[in-house]
C-alpha cells in the first residue's frame, strides 16, 4: 500500500468513505501508531490498545459527533481521540499544554463528557438520551463504552436500572476483558465468565432482567463482526446492551502478557515492548511501598489488622499484604463507598483497618466518611494515596481538595506527614488504637529520606514541630510540601529571618504551638499542597483573624481553580509553591 490509510483520516468523516476491508489495515495502523507515540512520552497503553476495532467501528457505524459517543473512565480512548482531529496533536497527550489523557468537553466536540472517574458513563449517556427525546431528537444515539471492571460499580448500576424502565435511546457496550488496572474482582466477575464460557445459561441473564435488548457475548476485534451488530442495533428503539471480549494490551506481546504492568508501562522500546530500565539506584522509596511494607510489617505484629483497597492493590502497593497474608486483604472493586462502610463494620468488631483510598476517589464516599464513620466515631484508618498534586492524569485525578472536605468532618484526626519516617511511625501508632478515626494523606511518587526502616515511634497526636527558627516570619507547612521549604531555606540568604514549623497534625491543631508562633513572630505564611479555601492555611488564618489583630497570613497552596496536567513539578510552579518560587517569595522580604 502506498499511502498509509491514517494519515489520511483527520476525522472520522474521512474514516467513514473507507471499504469495511480496508479497516483492519486502518486498526494496525492505529495501534502503531499509539505504541510509537506512547513508547516515548508515556500514558495509558493497554486500555486504549484494546479496543482499537471497537473505536473505529463506533465511529464508522454512528455519525459522531451528532451521535453521542461516552467512554467510561477515559483511559481506553486515545484511538477515539486520533481519530477525531488530534492525531497531529497527539503527542502532546497528558504534557503541559498539550492535550488531555482524558475525553474533556473543553478539548473536543467528539469528547462528550468530561471523565476520568469510572462508572460515570451510563448515567450521562442516558441524561443525554433522555434530553434528546423531550427535545425531540428521538433518532439520535447514544452510547457509552464500559468496562467489566467500571460496571461492577454502584454507580454503573443506578444507571442500568433507571435506564431499564425508560424508552431512552441508548445503548450500553461493555468492553469485557477481565481487568480494570488490576484483574477484576467479585461476584459479577464471575458471572461474566459464565457468560463468556456457557457455562451460564442464557435465560439466566440478569441484564435482560433489568429490561435490555442483551446481545453478545462477541469478539471484540472483528471489525465486520462488530459493524454488522452495530448497525443492527442502531435500528432499534430503548436501551440496548452489547457484551463484546477484548484483550488489553491487543497487538503487543508484551502488554496482553503482562496487562497489569502495561496499563500505563512508562517509557518502552516500540518494537520489542521492553519497558526501558529508570535510573532508580539509591533513590528514597515510593510513599505507596513504604505503605504497603510497613503494613506487612504491623500486620504480622498485630493480627487485628485488615487492608482494603477499592481495585488499586497494585498502585496503592496493598498487594503486598495481599499476597503474604491474603485472608486479611481485600480489593473490593471499584467500589469506595461500599470499602469504607466495610471498614467501618468490620471496626464494629474489633478490627484495626487500613483503607487505603486514592485521595480523588476518596471524593466518592464522603457520605460514608461523615456518616458511617465519623458520626460513629469508629477508629477506622484511611490511608490517602496520591494526596496533593499528581502530575499527568491532571484536573480529574488531583488530590487537593481532601484537607478541605475532611477538616470539617467532627470527630475525624487529619495527618500529613512530612517523609516516609513520619508516615511510618503515624501507621504504627494509629495501629495502637485511637479514640477517633484518621486520615493519613501522602503524596504520589518517591520520598525522600532512604534509610527510613527505623524502629517504630509513638508520635504525640496533635503535636507541631519547630524545624528552624528565625527572627521574623513564620512559615507554617503541613505534609510533604514542607521539604520544598526545607530546600528553599537553604538557597534563600535571609533565612535568618524565617523561622519553619512543620504541623503534621491539620486536626487536631496544635493551637499551643500556634499561640507561640503568633506571640514571637510579625507575620505567617502557610503552605500546603491543597487547596488553600477551607485547608490549613484557611484554618490558621481564621484563628490569627479572631486572635491576633493585625498579625498577617499568607496563604500558599492550590488556587481556586481545577488544575491541568503536566509534571508536579510544573503544577507546583503555577502554584507559586515549588522551590524556585518560595526561593524568591523569601527573598523578597
Amino acid at each position: 500500500m502506498a499511502a498509509k490509510l491514517l494519515s489520511n483520516i483527520l476525522s472520522p468523516t474521512d474514516l467513514r468513505k473507507l471499504p469495511i476491508a480496508e479497516l483492519p489495515v486502518l486498526a494496525q495502523e492505529l495501534r502503531e501508531f499509539i505504541i510509537d507515540i506512547v513508547s516515548t512520552k508515556e500514558g495509558h497503553l493497554g486500555a486504549s490498545l484494546g479496543v482499537v476495532e471497537l473505536t473505529i467501528a463506533l465511529h464508522y457505524v454512528f455519525n459522531t459527533p451528532d451521535d453521542q459517543l461516552v467512554w467510561d473512565v477515559g483511559h481506553q480512548a486515545y484511538g477515539h481521540k486520533i481519530l477525531t482531529e488530534r492525531a497531529a496533536v497527539f503527542h502532546t497527550n497528558r504534557q503541559l499544554g498539550g492535550i488531555s489523557g482524558f475525553p474533556n468537553r473543553s478539548e473536543s466536540i467528539y469528547d462528550t463528557f468530561g471523565v476520568g472517574h469510572s462508572s460515570t458513563a451510563i448515567s450521562a449517556a442516558l441524561g443525554m438520551a433522555i434530553a434528546s427525546r423531550l427535545q425531540g431528537a428521538v433518532e439520535k444515539q447514544h452510547i457509552a463504552v464500559v468496562g467489566d471492571a467500571s460496571i461492577a460499580s454502584g454507580m454503573a448500576f443506578e444507571g442500568l436500572n433507571h435506564a431499564g424502565v425508560t424508552d431512552a435511546n441508548l445503548l450500553v457496550i461493555l468492553n469485557d476483558n477481565a481487568i480494570g488496572i488490576d484483574p477484576s474482582v467479585g461476584a459479577l466477575k464471575e458471572y461474566l465468565t459464565s457468560v463468556k464460557d456457557g457455562s451460564n445459561p442464557r435465560d439466566n441473564n440478569m441484564i435482560r432482567s433489568l429490561n435490555f435488548d442483551y446481545s453478545g457475548p462477541i469478539d471484540g476485534h472483528d471489525i465486520p463482526l462488530l459493524i454488522k451488530e452495530l448497525i443492527r442495533l442502531k435500528d432499534k428503539k430503548g436501551p440496548k446492551f452489547l457484551h463484546i471480549t477484548t484483550t488489553k494490551g491487543k497487538g503487543l506481546e508484551q502488554a496482553e502478557k503482562d496487562q497489569v504492568r502495561y496499563h500505563a508501562p512508562g517509557k518502552f522500546d516500540k518494537t520489542t515492548g521492553e519497558i526501558l530500565p529508570r535510573l532508580e539506584e539509591n533513590l528514597p522509596p515510593k510513599f505507596q511501598d513504604v505503605f504497603g511494607l510497613t503494613l506487612v510489617e504491623l500486620a504480622r505484629q498485630n493480627e487485628r489488622i485488615i487492608g482494603i483497597t477499592p481495585a488499586m492493590p497494585t498502585g496503592s502497593s496493598l498487594k503486598f499484604m495481599m499476597d503474604e497474608i491474603p485472608d486479611r486483604a481485600f480489593d473490593v472493586g471499584i467500589a469506595e463507598q461500599h470499602a469504607v462502610t466495610l471498614a467501618a463494620g468490620m471496626t464494629t468488631q474489633g478490627m484495626v483497618v487500613f483503607c487505603n483510598i486514592y485521595s480523588t476517589f476518596l471524593q466518592r464516599a464522603y457520605d460514608q466518611v461523615i456518616h458511617d464513620v465519623a458520626l460513629q466515631n469508629l477508629p477506622v484508618i484511611f490511608c490517602l494515596d496520591r494526596a496533593g498534586l499528581v502530575g499527568e492524569d491532571g484536573a480529574t485525578h488531583q488530590g487537593v481538595f481532601d484537607i478541605a472536605y475532611l477538616n470539617c468532618v467532627p470527630n475525624l484526626i487529619l495527618f500529613a506527614p512530612i517523609n516516609e519516617i513520619e508516615l511510618r511511625n503515624g501507621m504504627y501508632t494509629a495501629q495502637l488504637g485511637l479514640d477517633h478515626p484518621i486520615a493519613i494523606r501522602y503524596p504520589r511518587g518517591r520520598g525522600y529520606v532512604q534509610n527510613w526502616q527505623l524502629p517504630f515511634e509513638k508520635i504525640e497526636i496533635g503535636k507541631a514541630r519547630r524545624l528552624s527558627k528565625g527572627s521574623k516570619i513564620a512559615i507554617l507547612s503541613t505534609g510533604t510540601i514542607g521539604n520544598n521549604v526545607l530546600q528553599a531555606l537553604e538557597q534563600t540568604e535571609n533565612r535568618d529571618l524565617f523561622s519553619h514549623y512543620h504541623f503534621p497534625f491539620i486536626k487536631p491543631l496544635d493551637i499551643a504551638t500556634l499561640e507561640a508562633i503568633c506571640n514571637s513572630h510579625k507575620q505567617l505564611i502557610t503552605i500546603e499542597d491543597g487547596s488553600v479555601l477551607g485547608g490549613f492555611g484557611s484554618t490558621i488564618a481564621a484563628y490569627v483573624s479572631a486572635h491576633y489583630t493585625g498579625l498577617s497570613v499568607k496563604t500558599l497552596g492550590i488556587p481556586d481553580e481545577f488544575i491541568e496536567h503536566g509534571t508536579v513539578i510544573e503544577q507546583q510552579k503555577k502554584c507559586k509553591i515549588d522551590v524556585n518560587s518560595l526561593i524568591t517569595l523569601f527573598s523578597s522580604y
